[in-house]
C-alpha cells in the first residue's frame, strides 16, 4: 500500500441564493396546518445557524407542485453542470491533465442517473476511455468523509494512481410542499445544494496533506434516524429530532474507538473538522468531543453561508482549514444514515 496525498480541493455552489429570512416569512403559508398546530416550530429557521443558501432553482420553483420527473430532469441537467464545474476546478488546482486520472469516485444521495454523472461528464472533462468509475449512493451526510476514505483506499493500491473524488448533493430537490410534515419543515430550514471535488494521488512528491487512515461505526437498529423515503413525487426526508441528543450521548465512546482504529488518541488531534448538520448539531458535536464552545468556527461559517448541503458540507470546512495556519493532525468526521459515524485522519504537515 502506498501513501496517498491530497493534491487539491475545490468547492462550488449554484448561483441562486435563498435568504433564510425569506423562507421563514413564507413558512406559515407553505405549511399552514403544521405551523398552526405547532407555532413554536417557526424557531427552526432562527436556530438553524443559517443565513442564506444556494439552490439550483429559484425559490419560486420549489413552491409549485413537482413530481419525480421534474426533479430528475433538474438533477440530470444542473447536477451535471455543477459536477463538471467543480471537477474542472479541482483538476486545474492540482496542476494535472485530465488524462492522468485513473479513477473517478462519485458520491451522491440526492439524485439518480444511469449512466451516472461521471460517465455523462467524461467527455467534457477529457477523461480517458479506460478510467475506472465508482459511483456511490446512499451515504447521506456521512458521504463526504466515507467517500473520501474509500477513494484514498482505492488510490493506495498502486504507485502514481490518481483519483478524482466528486461529492455532489442537490438536497433542495427533496423540498416537499405536498406532505406538510415536521420533517419537511425542517428540511426547508436546513438543506441546500453544493459540490466538492478532490484530487488524490498515491506516492506523490507534493500535496496539501497526507491521508492517514479511516474508520466507521454503525449503530444497530438505527436505520430510522435519517434517510429518504421514495414515492412518485420524489425523495421525502426521514430525520429524527433526537439527532443532537443522540450525538451527545452516544458519539463520545465511538469517537474514541474510531481514533484508536487509526492509531490515534484525542490529544494527537490538532483540530476536528465536523459536518455541520445544523446549529444544534454543531453544539452537540462540540459537547460530545469535549471541545471548547466555538471551536468549530469554520463549520459554523460554512453553515451560515451555505446551509446543510449534506455530504459536501464537511469538505467546504476542510478547504478552509487547509488554507489556515497548520494545527497538526486533522480528524475529519461526519454522521449519516445507517446511523453511521465516519472518521478520516489527515496530516497536513507534509504539505
Amino acid at each position: 500500500m502506498y501513501e496517498v496525498s491530497l493534491l487539491s480541493i475545490a468547492t462550488a455552489v449554484p448561483e441562486n441564493i435563498i435568504e433564510q429570512s425569506k423562507v421563514e416569512s413564507l413558512a406559515a403559508d407553505v405549511f399552514p396546518d403544521l405551523f398552526k398546530r405547532y407555532p413554536v416550530m417557526i424557531d427552526i429557521f432562527r436556530n438553524s445557524g443559517i443565513e442564506r443558501r444556494h439552490t439550483v432553482r429559484p425559490l419560486e420553483w420549489y413552491l409549485q407542485p413537482r413530481d419525480w420527473s421534474d426533479r430528475s430532469k433538474v438533477f440530470h441537467e444542473d447536477g451535471l453542470a455543477l459536477f463538471e464545474r467543480v471537477a474542472k476546478e479541482a483538476i486545474a488546482r492540482a496542476n494535472i491533465e485530465p488524462a492522468e486520472i485513473d479513477c473517478v469516485v462519485t458520491i451522491c444521495s440526492s439524485g439518480v442517473a444511469t449512466p451516472t454523472l461521471e460517465a455523462r461528464a467524461a467527455k467534457n472533462l477529457g477523461l480517458r476511455d479506460d478510467v475506472r468509475r465508482v459511483p456511490v449512493f446512499g451515504l447521506g451526510c456521512a458521504g463526504g468523509v466515507s467517500g473520501l476514505s474509500l477513494a484514498a483506499r482505492l488510490a493506495s493500491v498502486a504507485a502514481d494512481t490518481t483519483v478524482l473524488v466528486v461529492v455532489l448533493e442537490l438536497c433542495s430537490l427533496a423540498f416537499r410542499v405536498d406532505r406538510g410534515t415536521k420533517e419537511d419543515a425542517v428540511a426547508s430550514a436546513l438543506f441546500a445544494d453544493g459540490a466538492a471535488a478532490i484530487i488524490l494521488r498515491a506516492n506523490a512528491d507534493t500535496g496539501l496533506a497526507q491521508m492517514r487512515g479511516s474508520a466507521e461505526h454503525m449503530w444497530p437498529d438505527t436505520t430510522n434516524v435519517m434517510g429518504w423515503i421514495f414515492d412518485p413525487v420524489g425523495f421525502g426526508v426521514v430525520l429524527s429530532r433526537s439527532v443532537p441528543i443522540f450525538i451527545e450521548r452516544r458519539f463520545p465512546p465511538v469517537a474514541k474507538k474510531l481514533l484508536a482504529a487509526v492509531g490515534l488518541k484525542n490529544e494527537d488531534i490538532g483540530r476536528y473538522i465536523c459536518h455541520p448538520g445544523g446549529g444544534k448539531v454543531v453544539d452537540a458535536v462540540e459537547m460530545a468531543l469535549k471541545l471548547k464552545r466555538g471551536s468549530l468556527d469554520h463549520e459554523r461559517d460554512v453553515l451560515r453561508e451555505f446551509g446543510n448541503m449534506s455530504a459536501p458540507t464537511v469538505l467546504f470546512a476542510l478547504e478552509r482549514v487547509l488554507r489556515a495556519p497548520r494545527k497538526g493532525m486533522l480528524a475529519l468526521s461526519a454522521l449519516g444514515p445507517g446511523f453511521t459515524a465516519s472518521l478520516l485522519a489527515i496530516d497536513p504537515a507534509h504539505a
